[in-house]
């Protein structure tokens, strides 16, 4: 189900704009994802490199996409993660049976 908008007008400080605008971000891109995640039960706050960060706004505000697009990519990266640190602990696991048997 697509959502509908409402347009409405808001007042930010003169050098908050500037900024965004210098940025390249679309203020309004900016202020629907943010009460989206302030009104979800479903957010994550990821802490991020500031390139990382201003990747992401950019994506965000000036494609249409949202964070509903990110999530299949998300989900990948967290099982190549989880099967990074799977091989890790098994790996360690090895190493302890061998010192145990060692003994």
């Amino acid at each position: 189900m697509e959502s509908t908008y409402r347009r409405i007008n808001i007042t930010i400080a003169e050098e908050h704009y500037q900024t965004l605008n210098e940025q390249g971000i679309n203020v309004s891109g900016l202020i629907r994802d943010l009460i989206g995640d302030h009104l979800s039960d479903n957010v994550i706050t990821l802490q991020v490199s500031e390139e990382t960060r201003k990747i992401y706004d950019t994506v965000v505000s000036n494609t249409g996409s949202s964070d509903v697009d990110l999530e299949a990519h998300f989900r990948q990266a967290l099982a190549k993660l989880l099967q990074a640190k799977i091989t890790d602990m098994t790996q360690l696991h090895a190493r302890l049976l061998e010192e145990q048997a060692a003994d």
